[in-house]
């Protein structure tokens, strides 16, 4: 067979190399892990750690998921030899970690044992004592950009100034930022983002799609949407319209596929209808859907054992009186940004409530008035009559009874009044919950 014959190229072999880079405190560590969870799909992640141990801020803690956190392998580094990072790469390797992430890249350019500290030794010849660093380098480069898995990078950011001696008096000139990197580094990664206060912007890219885009807070959406473009992923399209087609569809689930789809720009993406073969789009097909499974207002029923807990939609006259007005349609109804939390991996619904279904409660709650820390008992009474039974701590919900949680939560934060509005259904519920 002729070594040096074409095959077919494909993505699916493909793995995403992204850089992250920003001043310190500008979210850079937060924001790679909550990408390479998006890109891990339940594989393990780890970061290697050169900036003193910080990383260990976003882990969880045993025994108090309500804390939050991330679970990462973690590898901290006080000596940035590049050699160093490259048997951290092998390490990576044999643990066969979905995800690795280098916190941060610049240490093994300037940093204590850094190239330059290496090139700087020995003697003034420069050019020999790069012609001694460049292969150390290549060498490093080799390894992060052979690793299996997928690859982060942070890297810091300086003010770069220009200095002119022209005039009487020497002119200093702020002239933008400066990556502690060699120059051109970038061109070995697919993606760049800049991070400002937890602001990410799309500064170069491979992908099409992500183009000048400018995320708040990335995460896991960004995640996933660098597997699609790598052809990893689920196709959202018909991710969504096979949510839409699926039995047991609700309105809330209707309202959170069109936050999904607006979040995506996929609304206005065409599609056929599902029963009718005609050309429609995504967004008017969940609205069509949605119309069909808006609750209408009804007599409450003779009995019932415990309160409906389906979620914010009203079922019964009793719980429209609540809830407060229906929206009008899909669209009015999500028409404020957020309407839909992070999307969370299957689970089975007898499972223990997700780590990230737990980090996002607290602020869920606060939406609708009950984030103090000395609510917590108002918050387990309005879970307990939600998911129809009471619990001593949030750790005691299952994955579903969370997920059906976090959609009430969710829904009614983006109320015009979440706060009285969340408050009078909690009411209903427990109004209804004394009748039987």
């Amino acid at each position: 067979m002729n070594a040096f014959s074409f095959a077919p190229a494909t993505r699916e072999t493909a793995r995403a190399r992204i850089g992250l880079q920003g001043p310190a405190g500008c979210g850079k560590t937060k924001t790679a892990l909550r990408i390479a969870e998006g890109l891990a799909q339940g594989g393990p992640i780890g970061l290697v750690d050169t900036e003193r141990r910080s990383a260990l801020t976003y882990a969880v803690v045993p025994g108090k998921p309500h804390l939050g956190g991330h679970e990462f392998g973690h590898m901290p580094m006080d000596s940035y030899d590049p050699r160093n990072l490259i048997q951290a790469v092998q390490e990576a390797e044999k643990a066969r970690l979905a995800v690795l992430i280098i916190d941060s890249w610049s240490h093994f350019w300037t940093g204590r044992g850094g190239l330059l500290e290496i090139v700087n030794q020995g003697s003034n010849n420069t050019f020999s004592n790069w012609k001694k660093g460049n292969p150390i380098e290549q060498d490093m480069l080799d390894a992060l950009l052979n690793f299996t898995g997928h690859l982060i990078v942070t890297m810091r950011t300086k003010t770069h100034y220009a200095i002119d001696d022209s005039g009487p008096k020497q002119k200093i000139t702020k002239v933008g930022t400066k990556v502690v990197q060699r120059e051109g580094t970038e061109y070995e990664l697919g993606l760049i983002i800049d991070m400002v206060e937890g602001t990410g912007t799309v500064s170069k890219t491979r992908y099409e799609p992500l183009e000048g885009l400018t995320i708040h807070h990335p995460g896991e959406d960004l995640g996933q949407q660098v597997l699609e473009q790598l052809g990893q992923g689920v196709d959202p399209v018909e991710a969504i319209i096979d949510e839409l087609t699926a039995d047991g569809l609700t309105y809330q689930g209707a309202l959170e596929l069109h936050a999904k789809a607006k979040g995506r720009g996929l609304l206005t993406v065409g599609h056929l209808h599902p029963k009718t073969g005609e050309p429609s789009t995504i967004g008017a097909l969940i609205e069509e859907y949605g119309k069909a499974l808006k609750p209408q207002p009804a007599a409450p029923p003779a009995a019932s054992p415990k309160p409906n807990p389906a979620g914010p939609a009203p079922h019964s006259a009793s719980d429209a009186v609540a809830a407060g007005p229906a929206p009008h349609s899909v669209s009015d109804a999500v028409a404020a940004e957020g309407a839909m939390g992070p999307e969370q991996p299957a689970r089975s619904g007898s499972s223990p409530v997700s780590a990230p279904q737990m980090r996002m409660m607290h602020a869920c709650f606060a939406k609708v008035g009950l984030g103090a820390k000395d609510q917590r008992e108002e918050r387990l009474r309005a879970t307990g009559l939600i998911i129809g039974r009471q619990v001593a701590t949030a750790n005691e919900l299952t994955f579903d009874e969370a997920a059906t949680l976090l959609d009430t939560l969710t829904a009614y934060g983006d109320f015009d009044n979440p706060v009285d509005e969340f408050t009078a259904m909690v009411q209903g519920l427990a109004d209804q919950l004394a009748t039987t």
